[in-house]
């Protein structure tokens, strides 16, 4: 099944993690977490962490996201993780993955599994679909 929608984030805050030991290299990493609402044949909200290595002048870097949404998909309720990554190379993104977490989906969504990915409209809006099955 394939459900699509579009997502906004209301809320973006940057945290402050230290690692273990400090590495200098060429793009800074950065922790954040975010809200994000959904809507459409997904619609819901998400809790997400987002970690990066990016460069803002250039526009240049790659993201890492673990999202845990309360939603629903095709009107089917519960919650589940998925997680995905992309590059980007200015307006270009590249290798990009997206994998719901096996075995996270609860109510409705319980057994879910699947794909899916994201897009940037050239007005700015982004789309976010899945490609998943529902089973035990």
């Amino acid at each position: 099944m394939r459900a699509e929608g579009t997502f906004t984030t209301h809320e973006f805050t940057a945290v402050d993690v230290k690692p273990a030991f400090e590495v200098p290299t060429g793009t800074p990493v950065g922790v954040a977490t975010m809200d994000k609402r959904y809507a459409g044949q997904v619609e819901g909200r998400s809790a997400t962490v987002f970690t990066s290595a990016f460069d803002q002048a250039t526009g240049v870097g790659t993201y890492v996201a673990m999202e845990s949404f309360d939603g629903s998909l095709d009107g089917v309720a519960g919650t589940f993780n998925f997680a995905h990554l992309a590059s980007t190379r200015g307006t270009v993104r590249l290798d990009e993955a997206f994998v719901i977490v096996p075995g996270s989906g609860t109510g409705g969504l319980a057994g879910i599994g699947g794909s899916g990915g994201l897009t940037i409209d050239a007005d700015g809006t982004h789309r976010v679909w899945f490609d998943y099955t529902l089973g035990k």
